[in-house]
């Protein structure tokens, strides 16, 4: 296992540049109002960049401004963190604090969490490493399927004389030719194959600190398989890419640079936080409190060992959310409460926030069935009216019944389109208008029985 002072040299990470004017304005295309809390996470991701302008010694004192929203479910908390670190490319964790107090008497390890954001971390450095050698990996799998190509017709086998006449007399540049336009992609190519033994791994709860690396040492003293396979040079083409492209990355310097992203820019949505609150005559408070005391030093500030190295969490962003119903932020540890500083109120959805759900957002919902409804050629329009009675709807049963927020229209929509989606395979070529009167038709006696509601809404 390798330590901080071992690392290879990464490349160093960088956060985005836009101002929080900006970055509120990118949030707003794809979430309707909480206009604070925009604010909130747009001013702390630009305290990012701010940190990596100053000097080495400075910005290692500068500590994250941890966010805590609190709102109920369905108004855009998990969006907006969401959307954030997409916004960032930066690396990215949701998890539930109830988590960590489901099974005995802590749960899963706390300390996971931090493993788990390196994992993403390491899949996005991957992601961009492999965009860097997709050029060559492609120019050197063409030369592989050409090189095996010509084995092939040099070979004897009758069959193969019989498949690939057309192919014997032509020279490699005129092969070539053929391969990379993509007019060989149903011949047959002879390839080795590895496969590698998946070594069982026992473990269980709370044990995730122990031997991190041992799959990875399994990995390598387990054998490895190879059989030679007769497959078409479009699969051929596919597994030789990957076996090249991994070739190409260097894994110590995307472990190290995936470890340095998720230091300086990585972001954990901490759902549900107000459920690890104690509360009195409750037999889980134990349980509940041992949750924060575990979570403290990791938001504080600690080194957490994985199995691609050890990872300091003093500068990754928290954003924990909770709906606080029946507890109060106040009720969280007071050194825990600490460690939020910033606290933003997100409001429950008003008939006018559905409406503009419904037509604002970039890919909004109605958007989303027209164009699914469209792959089947059927042409879906909703009008005004329409979208103003699928917000009151929206709004109704969420006020009757239990408040899911923006999660509602999701219900629905799907009640609404349910008999259309059914049918349109065989309504090529129609438009359908949805209004104000067919939305009424398919919801009205629903939305108005509330215990019809609760089931189906």
């Amino acid at each position: 296992m390798r330590k901080l002072s071992s690392r290879v040299k990464a490349d160093p990470p960088s956060t985005t540049s836009l101002t929080p004017r900006e970055i509120v304005a990118e949030l707003d295309k794809y979430i309707v109002g909480q206009h604070d809390a925009k604010r909130a996470v747009a001013i702390a991701i630009r305290n990012r960049w701010r940190r990596q302008q100053l000097p080495a010694e400075l910005a290692a004192e500068v500590s994250p401004k941890n966010i805590m929203m609190i709102g109920p479910t369905g108004v855009g908390k998990t969006e907006i963190a969401r959307r954030l670190a997409k916004l960032t490319g930066a690396p990215f964790l949701k998890i539930e604090a109830t988590k960590y107090t489901e099974v005995g008497y802590y749960g899963r390890d706390v300390e996971s969490m931090i493993r788990d954001l390196v994992e993403n971390a390491i899949g996005l450095v991957r992601d961009r490493e492999r965009e860097k050698v997709q050029e060559e990996a492609r120019r050197k799998t063409e030369d592989k399927l050409l090189d095996l190509l010509d084995r092939r017709l040099s070979g004897s086998g009758r069959e193969s004389e019989r498949a690939d006449s057309d192919l014997r007399d032509l020279p490699l540049s005129e092969l070539r030719r053929k391969l990379e336009a993509k007019e060989l992609e149903e011949r047959l190519v002879e390839i080795t194959v590895e496969t590698k033994a998946t070594p069982v791994m026992v473990g269980g709860v709370g044990m995730e600190h122990m031997d991190l690396d041992l799959q990875g040492m399994f990995e390598k003293i387990l054998p490895k398989h190879t059989s030679r396979r007769e497959i078409t040079i479009k699969e051929a083409r596919e597994i030789i890419y990957e076996q090249e492209a991994e070739g190409m990355l260097d894994q110590e310097k995307v472990n190290s640079t995936a470890i340095e992203l998720a230091e300086s820019l990585g972001i954990i949505f901490l759902d549900e936080i107000d459920k690890i609150v104690s509360s009195e005559g409750k037999g889980a408070d134990v349980s509940r409190q041992g949750v924060q005391r575990d979570l403290l030093p990791i938001v504080e500030g600690t080194t957490i060992q994985t199995r691609y190295g050890y990872i300091r969490t003093d500068h990754i962003l928290f954003v924990a959310a909770g709906a606080f119903h029946r507890a109060k932020p106040s009720d969280l540890m007071p050194e825990l409460q600490g460690r939020f500083p910033i606290r933003v109120e997100l409001k429950d959805l008003t008939k006018d926030d559905f409406l503009r759900i419904l037509r604002e957002p970039q890919h909004s919902l109605t958007r989303q069935y027209a164009e699914l409804l469209g792959v089947e050629e059927v042409k879906v329009e909703f009008t005004d009216d329409a979208l103003e009675s699928l917000a009151s709807y929206a709004y109704r049963v969420n006020q009757t019944t239990q408040n899911i927020g923006a999660r509602r229209l999701y219900t629905i929509m799907e009640r609404l389109l349910e008999e259309l989606s059914f049918d349109a395979a065989e309504m090529q070529g129609k438009t359908v208008t949805i209004d104000a009167a067919y939305v009424s038709q398919r919801l009205e006696e629903i939305a108005e029985d509330e215990d019809l509601s609760k089931y189906i809404l």
